[in-house]
């Protein structure tokens, strides 16, 4: 054998035992391994487990962690409050920038609901589970499942639950929920909403209509209504440019072929309701109702200028099954032309009428 073979040989050994030394020392490690890679396992205490024998330890700092059933770190001990809560998840607290910050993180470490809680309490009825969850930046509310999935696409300005019943407030309305082992189940929203800076409000009661339509879709029809109170009284449509509108919608102003008219003033909103609409196609509809207090400059007979007052209704045609693909397909009013008063009748001269009948007799 030449030297170079000699020394390709001797190189090629050195690396074989470094290789399996190295195998060697990770099998030795992976078996003392508490899965945060430390070799050794800082357990003070041992505290509450869960249905899979996961348990949770506290070191020699106070710190909390979670330990497998063979003892390996499953969750580093980083935490100044920890509790098992859904499946596979840990809710966690700590401090940070000298706040304790509440959130939850999976077995593997993922922050599965960001660390930015002051607090998340577990609310139960039955075995219904969920949580209200309270951010430290303000006083909102937000709501999750049993396993930390959002109840809501939306935060909530104030959450009150008294026994069975939890009211929800948003930035236009009011939502009221009953609570039982079942879930939660809408059974009033009250929303508020302005156009013109005419304030008005539309009250859900209806079992039906609750059932089909969530916050968000409730919202977007109460505010979308008002739009188009104000495209109807200016002919503009900017008023409708955040209105999603379908491919054949349909909106006409109040009064538009009425030429004596010289200008249209919306002074009041009231009688808003919303009902279920028969349809032809396999999409909900539903329709909103309200009547528009109006004040109306317009040129009489005399071409003068006259101020006529009256209240109008008019109607708003929504379709969708979800916010997602909710539109407004129609808007309308019920009268073609104001309520103008009546021309009286000329008088009829009383001498003529006697000269008439002595003509007569």
């Amino acid at each position: 054998m030449s030297k170079h073979m000699r020394f390709v040989v001797t190189v090629l050994f050195a690396v074989i035992l470094l290789l399996a030394a190295a195998i060697i020392k990770f099998y030795s490690d992976t078996g003392k391994s508490t899965g945060a890679g430390s070799a050794k396992i800082d357990v003070e205490k041992k505290l509450g487990s869960d249905q899979m024998g996961n348990r949770i330890f506290e070191d020699s700092s106070g710190l909390y962690g979670v330990i497998d059933s063979n003892e390996r770190v499953v969750i580093d001990p980083q935490w100044i409050e920890l509790r098992f809560v859904g499946e596979n998840l840990c809710m966690v607290s700590k401090r940070l920038n000298g706040k304790l910050m509440t959130g939850c993180i999976d077995f593997d470490g993922n922050v599965v609901v960001p660390m930015i809680y002051r607090d998340i309490i577990k609310q139960s009825r039955g075995n219904f589970v969920f949580y209200t969850a309270y951010p430290a930046a303000d006083d909102s509310c937000v709501l999750y499942d049993i396993n930390f999935a959002p109840l809501f696409k939306r935060s909530w300005e104030g959450c009150s639950i008294n026994e069975n019943e939890m009211i929800l407030t948003g930035t236009n309305g009011t939502y009221t929920y009953n609570i039982d082992y079942t879930g939660l189940t809408l059974k009033n929203a009250v929303l508020h909403n302005t156009a013109f800076d005419c304030e008005y409000e539309l009250d859900v009661r209806s079992k039906n209509i609750l059932l089909q339509l969530d916050p968000d879709m409730l919202d977007a029809i109460c505010a979308d209504s008002g739009k188009y109170i104000e495209y109807a009284f200016t002919g503009s449509r900017e008023y409708l440019s955040d209105v999603r509108t379908g491919e054949k919608s349909v909106f006409t102003t109040i009064f538009p072929d009425d030429k004596k008219i010289l200008s249209k003033k919306l002074t009041g909103i009231s009688n808003v309701v919303i009902y279920i609409t028969d349809s032809d196609d396999d999409k909900p509809h539903y329709t909103v109702s309200l009547t528009a207090d109006t004040e109306i400059v317009y040129t009489d007979d005399n071409d003068k200028a006259q101020t006529l007052t009256g209240s109008y209704k008019a109607s708003v045609e929504f379709c969708g099954s979800s916010i997602n693909d909710l539109a407004a397909v129609s808007g309308s009013f019920l009268k073609s032309s104001p309520d103008y008063p009546k021309t009286p009748e000329p008088e009829k001269n009383p001498d003529t009428q006697d000269t008439t009948a002595n003509t007569a007799e």
